[in-house]
């Protein structure tokens, strides 16, 4: 065998050991596949559709009339008869509030978007100016065009004006439709925050707003939180942060889902946002949320907090000083196979970490709970458990691995060699070559059984792979650890017991951590 690849193999494992950071990033980058076919959690854009509409026959006759809808818009542009005009934007209110199909292109080809967008000037009008900008929050409803249109109009100055309304029903309304407009993406709404939405947004969180009112300004705070590219502005995030410290505390569901879901946006934007949400002193409320009787809220929470993780070393160390681990036995054997995914992608964030985070780790007796999803999780979730014991194999010290062997980790491992996935099975074979590299004098041990359990044969398969790194590691660890000319008498064990014990005291003394 040529030795030169396999000396760069070894010397690719050394970099990889030194490089945790480099393994955070690709954690967090991995995200987006581990999401990526997942419905949106807090949805973008919301239409107002009335369950029960208190309206009379007349009115519901006049909006079953009103095929001609230039009739419609021209009635609507009409001031000088306010009823009439009222009852115009009303009936073109109820067909945007149709519960399919509604005819938001046909209404803006009638010319009467900027019709509604005047109405939001009748400050005499409280009632006109409500209709009209509930209107215009379903067509904002609509595609990334039809929201444009309304900001093209002209109708976010407006809306913000509304926000200082008397009525509050138009407050609200107000808050609505600049929700949806934020809600489509970082271009609108930073063109939003720039028009100053956010401290007369954040002013209606006090004690005597309606639970409804509230619900709307936090989910609209959602949409300030969202988008990575590029993220809310840094001010904004400084604005809004002492308001999600403040509603974490909150009652409502709606509301602590819609909190906790922005927060873990906030968290999904980098390091520097991570030590934001940190530095605002909101990780102690949110820890004990995945405990939570709501699922949701134990969704929302465990994404928070592993988005956390993939930071730094020091991040991730501030999570784990709130004993965020003592939930994770809860978690990983939770019903839900959502829930013990994103569980495990947690904790293949903190393998990841330093050896005091790894020991935190199998000191929370979480090894056992990570190799059963590895065994008996869907495929998804065991590919996540691949990915917690690999870094486990390259940032734990010996004992470490050896404590994750003696757990029973390599049978499942091996099985998932197997699969499908390449960069499954790369993750899989970087694993355990790091396994083999790190048993010194018992990789015979180590080698044995991973035979026993026919990994060897698989690994044998994989020399035929179509991927190059594949078939070239597998190759070598053929070569370097199952070979005859690998079999070094020196090596054999020296008993038939192949369990190996983990012995805390020789850890602390850099030992080799078996105990025969």
């Amino acid at each position: 065998m040529n030795a030169e690849p396999h000396v760069n193999r070894i010397q690719n494992f050394k970099n990889k050991g030194k490089d945790q950071d480099e393994m955070r990033r690709r954690r967090n980058e991995v995200t987006v596949e581990l999401r990526k076919n997942k419905r949106e959690e807090a949805v973008l854009k919301r239409r107002n559709v009335p369950t029960m509409d208190a309206t009379t026959t007349d009115e519901d006759d006049f909006v079953s009339s009103s095929i001609n809808l230039k009739k419609l818009a021209k009635t609507a542009s009409d001031a000088s008869n306010p009823e009439q005009q009222l009852q115009a934007v009303q009936a073109a209110r109820k067909l945007l509030s149709s519960d399919k199909n509604p005819p938001i292109n046909d209404l803006i080809n009638s010319d009467i978007l900027p019709i509604l967008v005047e109405c939001l000037k009748r400050h005499d009008q409280p009632m006109l100016q409500f209709e009209a900008a509930w209107a215009l929050t379903n067509i904002a409803s609509g595609t990334s065009e039809q929201t444009n249109q309304v900001v093209q109009a002209g109708a976010v100055p407006l809306f913000l004006q509304l926000l200082l309304s008397p009525a509050q029903n138009v407050c609200e309304q107000a808050v609505w439709a600049l929700g949806n407009i934020i809600g489509d993406g970082p271009h609108l709404r930073d063109y939003v925050i720039r028009q100053g939405v956010v401290q007369p947004l954040l002013a209606f969180i006090k004690s005597d707003i309606p639970i409804s009112f509230l619900r709307n300004v936090t989910w609209v705070i959602v949409n300030l939180c969202r988008n990575k590219e590029p993220p809310p502005p840094f001010d904004t995030i400084q604005e809004i942060l002492p308001a999600l410290n403040m509603l974490i505390h909150h009652t409502d569901t709606n509301i602590l889902v819609d909190t906790v879901w922005a927060i873990s946006y906030l968290t999904d934007g980098g390091n520097d946002q991570i030590q934001m949400v940190i530095d605002c002193g909101i990780v102690p409320k949110l820890i004990p949320l995945l405990g939570h009787v709501e699922v949701k809220v134990q969704t929302a929470a465990l994404r928070a907090v592993g988005n956390i993780v993939t930071g730094s070393d020091e991040q991730t160390q501030v999570v784990l000083n709130h004993q965020a681990l003592a939930y994770f036995p809860a978690l990983l054997s939770h019903p839900k196979e959502k829930i013990r995914k994103e569980a495990v992608w947690f904790l293949s964030n903190i393998t990841a970490g330093n050896q005091f985070q790894v020991e935190a780790v199998i000191q929370a007796g979480l090894l056992p709970k990570i190799i059963e999803n590895l065994s008996k999780g869907e495929f998804q979730t065991q590919k996540e458990a691949a990915w917690a014991i690999s870094n486990l194999t390259i940032s734990g010290s010996k004992d470490q691995v050896y404590k994750l062997i003696n757990e029973g980790a390599i049978p499942p491992f091996c099985d998932l060699l197997s699969c499908k996935d390449t960069q499954v099975i790369n993750v899989v074979l970087d694993g355990l070559n790091n396994m083999l590299k790190m048993a010194g004098p018992h990789v015979q041990d180590v080698a044995n059984i991973i035979e026993e359990c026919e990994g060897l044969e698989r690994i044998e398969k994989l020399q035929n792979h179509e991927n190059v790194d594949i078939y070239k590691l597998a190759y070598e660890i053929i070569e370097q650890y199952f070979s005859e000319e690998s079999e070094d008498p020196s090596l054999q064990p020296i008993s038939s017991d192949r369990n190996f014990q983990f012995n805390p005291d020789q850890a602390n003394l850099g030992g080799d951590g078996f105990k025969f």
